[in-house]
């Protein structure tokens, strides 16, 4: 009997999700016999659910939520001796993983597409301390400013509201020592922000690093290394264009593996959220997932 597990956060998406409950239900049963449904209360439930849909070897795991949920999801998943095939219903304010597989961002529409997946082999990252992550992690005072962005700016400003955070902490930015190691390289110097993206949207920019794919074995590290007024200038054109690399004020390389590090008292941002104190460790699972991505 094939069965698939439905995780729904009742919080995210301005309380979406239990109002799309039922319709995600009648799309999986297209393909399931038994779908049970699990709601977040709290901090973790996602992963604990996740943990249960690996251990009790469903068919197929879907949570609805926003990015936070979605992270919970894939740390239940990651690694684990048997892995559900995977799909998501965007709920979130930025919704980057959706983004870069080609996921509907209306939820009907995400939601039609669990009746006829495809299901897509998708990297992810984890940090040493088994800590898993599936878009960004970044350094720098300004991704520490996204943590200060309040559900009230999110539900009103969307993806902006992290901008303008970033844009108050650009005022009193200073820059800051950095030393990256990788794949048997190294990088020291100054830095503003550095940027390691596993897919091509940041912060809902989809040109962020175009270059990218889900499943192409690579972070994508970004450097900012100057950070004057005229200089933004110059660097936001190329950023829309996706030619971000290539601009003389960023260092960038690609990396399976990396080791992090300064002399100041830092914070690795984790997919949006407030991860751990640097130093830290970080390698690409290649292909760890299957994703639902719309059919071709």
């Amino acid at each position: 009997m094939t069965k698939a597990m439905l995780i729904i956060n009742p919080s995210s998406g301005q309380e979406k999700g239990l109002s799309f409950e039922q319709e995600a239900i009648d799309a999986l049963k297209k393909r399931h016999e038994e779908v049970i449904v699990k709601y977040t209360e709290g901090e973790n439930d996602a992963h604990r659910f996740a943990e249960e849909a690996c251990e009790e070897r469903y068919d197929t795991l879907v949570s609805m939520g926003g990015d936070g949920t979605i992270n919970e999801s894939i740390n239940g998943l990651a690694e684990k001796e048997y892995i559900p095939d995977f799909g998501f219903v965007p709920l979130g304010t930025v919704n980057d993983f959706a983004r870069a597989l080609g996921i509907p961002m209306k939820e009907k529409e995400a939601i039609r597409l669990l009746e006829n997946p495809e299901a897509k082999p998708v990297d992810i990252g984890k940090i040493v301390g088994e800590r898993y992550f599936m878009n960004v992690l970044a350094v720098g005072a300004i991704a520490e400013a996204t943590y200060r962005v309040s559900p009230e700016q999110k539900s009103k400003f969307g993806s902006l509201a992290y901008l303008i955070e970033g844009a108050r902490a650009f005022k009193n930015e200073t820059p800051f020592d950095l030393e990256i190691t990788y794949d048997g390289n190294r990088w020291e110097g100054e830095a503003y922000l550095m940027l390691v993206a596993l897919t091509n949207s940041v912060g809902g920019i989809e040109s962020f690093a175009e270059h990218a794919d889900v499943n192409d074995g690579a972070f994508h590290v970004f450097i900012l290394k100057e950070l004057s007024l005229p200089k933004v200038v110059t660097l936001i054109p190329d950023l829309f264009r996706g030619e971000l690399k290539s601009n003389e004020q960023v260092e960038y390389f690609k990396a399976s593996e990396l080791s992090v590090s300064s002399g100041e008292d830092l914070v690795v941002n984790i997919d949006g959220d407030e991860g751990m104190p640097l130093p830290f460790e970080a390698s690409v699972l290649h292909n760890e997932l299957n994703v639902f991505v719309p059919d071709k």
